[in-house]
């Protein structure tokens, strides 16, 4: 066996003659284990928080979406359409038109997005299975979908054919409105609720769904002009060659981007939360790990005539050195190791039973991770190699001979 091993293994079992000394080693462990722990159930946490955010967009955004490169629209040919409809990674696709409407009920007014979709819309994003959707997704030339937060905000009501909602949009073109009459400055139409979607708030307030040959000609545009292409792919799907293919279909009219390109500002938010996290928490361990350079320094002189014996045996200073770094490493990993552990139960009891409640009907969300586990051990080992490193240097022939 590795002499300092052994020797570092008998310090870190024996208790010391010095009662203080053995209180100071308690503390410093229990630091560690709490401090891991705490590390651990932080990143857990806002990694349940991070999926749990990103669960919104997985019912709105499509695997692949197509949008114009320049301007808001773009035109889509017959050619075009039956090209798409033969690429082989496609499980799914459907077209959007896109714009920003004024809406009006029972002398109420929003401003929102009216979303123009065709039949295969709810094949490339789940909105309609939704946890919570009232109603029936009806989307047609009289009916549509809006979400809970315009519902509140304008008082509607499904299926409510006496009193529907009011959309308009100011009319394409040039000029000023004030230079035409109010009835010629906006087109407009009426829309009956079938359904209302709930999934967050901002998305509530944001999205009024309906048919796209009615949005077409409310924003007169003709049938071949859309803002975006929804893909829903299939498992396994090549997705850098697909892009080459769709872009291929439609040259130079548009950009692809992925869940995560569309939702880019939401992804760096949630990595830099997460990063400022982690750094106060190792902060807070950097300060706590003092105690390991304390504690080995504490070891070091209740075992100094020890040391000195074995020195007088022929032990190199190196070799004390060492004994007292490979201690320091077995107690921050040991630590580190039970830390772990502990907030690896609690992690899981809150996956089982759903203890810490957001709402009454929502737990908080948590996500167990190896590389979480991976991060909270890494931090520990290398900032308990560096308090190691610290506390044995002390080691030196004067103190050794005093």
């Amino acid at each position: 066996m590795n002499f300092p091993l052994y020797i570092a293994k008998r310090y870190l079992r024996s208790k010391s003659s010095q009662n203080a000394v053995n209180i100071i080693n308690f503390i410093t462990f229990l630091v560690i284990v709490i401090g891991s722990a705490a590390l651990f159930i932080v990143l857990s946490g806002f990694a349940g928080l991070k999926t749990f955010s990103l669960s919104y967009t997985n019912m709105v955004d499509p695997d692949l979406k197509a949008l114009p490169l320049t301007g808001k629209f773009f035109s889509v040919s017959e050619s075009q359409d039956q090209a798409l409809q033969q690429l082989k990674d496609v499980a799914a696709y459907s077209k959007e038109i896109e714009e920003k409407v004024y809406l009006t009920h029972d002398q109420k007014a929003h401003i929102a997005y009216i979303k123009g979709i065709d039949s295969t819309f709810t094949k490339t994003t789940p909105i309609d299975s939704s946890l919570y959707f009232y109603g029936d997704w009806a989307v047609n030339s009289l009916q549509g979908v809006v979400g809970q937060g315009i519902v509140n905000l304008l008082g509607l009501n499904i299926n409510n054919f006496r009193s529907p909602l009011v959309i308009r949009v100011p009319k394409p073109g040039k000029g000023l409105l004030g230079q035409r009459l109010l009835k010629d400055s906006y087109n407009e139409t009426n829309l009956v609720i079938s359904g209302i979607y709930q999934i967050e708030e901002e998305l509530d307030r944001k999205y009024v769904f309906a048919d796209l040959p009615m949005v077409q000609a409310l924003l007169e545009k003709d049938s071949t002009q859309i803002s975006g292409i929804n893909f829903k792919l299939k498992e396994g799907a090549n997705v850098p060659d697909l892009r080459q293919q769709i872009e291929n279909i439609l040259p130079g009219q548009v950009i692809l981007k992925d869940r995560r390109e569309l939702n880019s500002t939401l992804h760096r938010m949630l990595n830099t939360e997460n990063l400022a996290t982690y750094l106060i928490f190792t902060l807070v361990l950097i300060i706590a790990l003092f105690n390991v350079v304390g504690a080995i320094i504490m070891m070091i002189l209740d075992k100094q005539q020890n040391s000195k014996t074995l020195y007088n045996l022929g032990t190199t200073i190196k070799a004390l050195r060492k004994i007292y770094f490979v201690q320091g490493i077995l107690v921050t990993g040991l630590g580190g190791l039970i830390g772990v552990f502990l907030g690896s139960m609690l992690i899981w009891s809150q996956l089982a039973f759903g203890w810490l409640k957001i709402t009454p009907s929502l737990s908080y969300p948590v996500e167990y991770s190896l590389i979480n586990v991976f991060i909270v051990l890494a931090t520990i080992i290398v900032l308990g190699i560096i308090a190691s490193l610290i506390a044995s240097s002390r080691i030196n022939k004067k103190l050794i001979a005093h």
